[in-house]
């Protein structure tokens, strides 16, 4: 694609980086035919190929943000399908980054859809707020019926009938190694998977210290930044970022770290993205010390070998793939091949490779797309009739459980359950599964 980007617009890094993005693109609209929005909605301009038009014209002129370009974004799941088909290595989710953050900075929003995105920053990412939030919005769940904006109803509906107490685990601290240590890994504790399940970090915990590993929770860890990055509030998801980065640096320098572990595929694509958001400050050295350690919980069992798993029951898995795994960081096998080797069925649906429409806050900002895609999604995968459905992300997870009464568990405790941990609690809730 041919740009006419000024000298002095190039002297902007992020600029520079949507130059070289938007001049990979050869119009071919490969990407049309695995984009989500697209699919849904029929409309060039909700497709990579259109949005990446958009932008360029944004950008290129320095304009300021219309409300129909706006909207087009915004409809972006940030799914990168489009990243893995595109035959030209078009990098999209630093093109679209780049236009959220630009988009921040010149648009104004209305006046409500700015209280909902400030009060999503505010809550989200901080797990003591968002479950006092989860608890006082159950209060109130009964009614969501009468409240008029869609956006609101989809954050009613969204609240589980079983909000964890705080898990003691996920405080800073540290836990040995079963047997001989073969590693010391950092693990990252996230912040909204600490709020809506619990489960999924003593999971982590116990199955890295059963192959070998101390595991360490730093102090001063906490969001990644994701949630405020996709919505382009840069300097919130910066902070969140560099939070981390000091925190997890402190632990490198101190008594060493051989990886840091993400158990939400989500984080993972963004803290694996560091280097790239640091590039041009301070922290780049560090942040990109901590984008190699980076190792989703799959990535990190598989790379060790899963040891004396025969202790779960061979049960029919549908394996759901999130966008952030199998498009954000392409692992695509080791989840899988990590549920086959534990003596699980696994089964896979079809158009495994499109979005759920989670999409870390999507399914509250744009509820009708969502809607639609989990929609398709629960029809794939209980065509499959799985006895469990298993992902790796909590976005996922909710997403998707919010629709079946197939029970939906994270990989990682079917791995714990199948290693010698506790069966997962939504099966041992099913009595014709809890053998």
């Amino acid at each position: 694609m041919q740009t006419k980007f000024s000298e002095a617009q190039l002297a902007d890094p992020a600029t520079k980086r949507s130059n070289e993005i938007l001049r990979s693109c050869v119009h071919c609209g490969f990407c049309t035919a695995t984009c989500p929005t697209y699919k849904v909605l029929g409309d060039e301009l909700d497709s990579p190929r259109g949005r990446i038009y958009l932008i360029k014209d944004m950008l290129e002129n320095n304009r300021k943000p219309d409300e129909k370009t706006v909207m087009h974004i915004d409809r972006c799941l940030s799914c990168l399908s489009c990243m893995t088909t595109c035959p030209s290595g078009v990098h999209y989710m630093h093109l679209v980054d780049h236009a959220r953050a630009y988009i921040e900075r010149n648009y104004k929003r209305r006046w409500d859809e700015r209280a909902l995105r400030w009060l999503l920053s505010k809550i989200l990412p901080y797990p003591d707020r968002f479950r006092f939030a989860l608890l006082g919005a159950k209060l109130v769940r009964s009614f969501r019926k009468f409240v008029p904006d869609a956006r609101l109803r989809a954050m009613l509906e969204m609240v589980p009938d079983r909000i964890p107490p705080a898990s003691r685990n996920d405080r800073p601290q540290w836990f040995l190694a079963e047997g001989q240590r073969i590693k010391r890994v950092a693990l990252l504790t996230g912040c909204a998977q600490r709020a809506l399940n619990t489960d999924i970090n003593d999971a982590t915990i116990r199955l890295l210290r059963r192959h070998g590993c101390e595991v360490v929770i730093p102090e001063g860890i906490g969001c990644c930044g994701a949630l405020t990055h996709h919505m382009g509030k840069t300097d919130d998801s910066h902070a969140m970022a560099a939070a981390n980065i000091r925190a997890i640096v402190a632990e490198l320098d101190g008594k060493g770290l051989d990886a840091v572990v993400i158990n939400t595929s989500g984080c993972g694509t963004t803290v694996k993205d560091y280097a790239h958001m640091f590039r041009n400050d301070p922290l780049a050295a560090n942040a990109g010390r901590v984008a190699a350690l980076a190792k989703d919980i799959s990535e990190m069992i598989a790379d060790i070998g899963l040891r004396d798993a025969s202790h779960a029951e061979p049960l029919r898995v549908a394996y759901h793939a999130a966008c952030s795994l199998q498009h954000g960081q392409q692992i695509r096998s080791a989840p899988k091949d990590l549920l086959k080797a534990a003596g699980f069925q696994v089964v896979e649906p079809r158009d495994s490779h499109i979005c759920c429409g989670s999409a870390g806050t999507y399914n509250l900002l744009q509820p009708a797309v969502s809607a639609e895609l989990k929609t398709r999604k629960v029809a794939t995968l209980e065509a499959t009739q799985p006895q469990v459905i298993s992902a790796g992300n909590i976005g996922c997870m909710m997403q998707i459980g919010s629709a079946t009464g197939i029970p939906v568990v994270h990989t990682v405790e079917l791995l714990d359950w199948a290693t010698g941990g506790p069966m997962p609690q939504p099966l041992a809730e099913k009595p014709e599964l809890s053998v």
